[in-house]
């Protein structure tokens, strides 16, 4: 997102603590923009079903604190 758009702040979710390590560690990928548009390419081929509604969001709970 940060290579799309430079005045977003992404907030990754998680499920587990291991993965807020691996979710920092995505501020050291750089892609160049060979990658990012084969990327975007990719996912343009992809159908998306469902929302990401509020609603949708309350009824997948939440995280147990561990």
């Amino acid at each position: 997102m940060l290579h799309k758009y430079d005045f977003l702040s992404p907030i990754p979710g998680m499920r587990k603590y291991e993965r807020i390590d691996e979710n920092l560690g995505a501020v050291d990928v750089e892609l160049t923009d060979e990658e990012f548009n084969k990327i975007e390419q990719e996912l343009d081929k992809i159908t998306i079903y469902g929302n990401r509604t509020d609603e949708d969001i309350q009824k997948m709970g939440h995280v147990p604190v561990q």
